[in-house]
């Protein structure tokens, strides 16, 4: 008997973390997960909610759109106190799991553990990657999706499909030249349907995004302007 089988994901997705943030956590997270809920619907776009461990379950309850862990360890069921494991993922709801976002990394060796027993579990994996060499190397382990991110960009007001729209486009070229299935997502500073539009443009499949929609001042008009780039 083989591992259970991965969701699929239509894209262009937008993948919306929620980060640690007071406004995404708990009740909030749920809140936040019925409205991202409204704003796919209405848009008829494929969002994926990036949340908190402790929320995995009352979201994946609360709605239908895919759910993905913050992170997970290359663990297995037994003493692995503090660990989170990839099959305990899967049983809250979850469908996939990022990696190596800049704000937890990991290395390779690492990453590649833990893409082999997430897909073991059945779940999606979207690795993090700050640079175009980095994209190349964990490319190699194929995961799902690879995202690319320069960290400076991260959490500000400029996008990197703005600010460094070769990083994007020769990360497409490193990862498709190592696994053509792999999709690239664009992250850092996505703020605007423009920034998303240009993404695709630069050969993308989706984008990444956190506090352009978790922190605004109507997360819901945010959320359905980033929407509107992915079906310009």
């Amino acid at each position: 008997m083989g591992p259970p089988k991965r969701a699929r994901l239509g894209t262009p997705v937008l993948f919306l973390n929620f980060k640690a943030y007071a406004e995404a956590t708990g009740k909030q997270a749920l809140a936040l997960a019925r409205l991202a809920e409204k704003v796919a619907r209405k848009t008829k776009t494929t969002i994926a909610l990036v949340v908190q461990a402790p929320d995995l379950f009352p979201v994946s309850r609360a709605v239908s759109l895919p759910v993905f862990a913050q992170h997970l360890d290359p663990v297995s069921f037994g003493a692995c106190t503090g660990h989170i494991l990839p099959e305990g993922v899967r049983q809250a709801g979850a469908k996939g799991t990022i990696l190596n976002h800049a704000e937890n990394k990991r290395s390779n060796d690492f990453i590649q553990a833990a893409i082999a027993r997430a897909h073991a579990a059945g779940l999606l994996v979207m690795v993090c990657a700050e640079t175009t060499a980095r994209a190349r190397e964990v490319a190699a382990f194929s995961p799902d999706f690879v995202a690319v991110e320069p960290p400076e960009l991260i959490g500000g007001n400029v996008s990197v499909s703005t600010a460094k729209p070769e990083v994007i486009a020769s990360t497409v070229s490193a990862v498709k030249s190592v696994n053509p299935a792999i999709c690239v997502i664009t992250g850092a500073g996505i703020k605007s349907g423009a920034d998303v539009e240009k993404a695709l443009e630069l050969g993308t499949s989706g984008v990444f995004v956190a506090s352009g929609v978790v922190r605004a001042a109507s997360p819901a008009r945010a959320l359905a302007e980033l929407c509107k780039g992915l079906h310009a």
